[in-house]
């Protein structure tokens, strides 16, 4: 595998064994093989990949560890976001999908995508998402961007149809956006934990 992967990018794996370092017992009897686990933050052992496996249930999240040979399949959120696609969705009723199908009309000035319960049901087709879900989105960017177009989208979600949430994905980490466009510092997510800060693009040493 070449593929450069990235913190929620859905994997589908080879085996049912392929799946390392799990203790959690939901996980053997519910995960299988033709389910996707996604890519999370934390420190690659060994070459190995972290990722998390997700439940029937909000509480039923596990950590565990992948080899890279063992992945067959990968789909990062913003392939989940096609217009035509999510127009073909069983789920295209769902307020979150909706709210997915607002943006995709717009010209942004950056990759985005959707990620959590929404993109788990967009990319394997199991109704995991409701009237009441939220919309999880991730923004790319490798530079700084425009506060005004990140004010811009922001306003495009407060529309009603349902709660939706931003994560900007920077070169150290990600961020909440609307933490970032609220108090001008931010908790950044990176692989080390997270970490206060006033500018998510300039890395600072620890």
């Amino acid at each position: 595998m070449t593929t450069t992967l990235r913190p929620h990018d859905l994997l589908w794996l080879r085996a049912q064994d392929a799946l390392e370092g799990v203790t959690e017992p939901w996980v053997a009897e519910i995960w299988h093989a033709g389910l996707p686990v996604v890519v999370r933050r934390d420190v690659a052992q060994d070459g190995r990949i972290p990722v998390g496996v997700r439940g029937l249930r909000r509480d039923q999240r596990a950590a565990g560890w992948v080899k890279p040979e063992q992945v067959i399949r990968v789909v990062s959120p913003e392939q989940l976001v096609a217009p035509q696609e999510l127009l073909r969705s069983p789920f295209i009723s769902q307020p979150p999908v909706q709210l997915a199908l607002q943006l995709a009309q717009f010209s942004w000035p950056w990759t985005w995508g959707v990620t959590g319960s929404t993109g788990y049901a967009l990319a394997t087709g199991i109704p995991v998402i409701h009237a009441t879900s939220d919309l999880d989105v991730l923004i790319r960017a490798p530079e700084p961007l425009s506060t005004r177009d990140l004010a811009r989208w922001q306003q495009q979600l407060s529309g009603g149809l349902c709660r939706a949430d931003t994560q900007v994905e920077t070169p150290n980490g990600g961020f909440a956006l609307a933490e970032w466009l609220r108090d001008g510092r931010v908790m950044l997510k990176t692989n080390h934990g997270p970490r206060l800060v006033s500018d998510p693009w300039q890395r600072e040493d620890s």
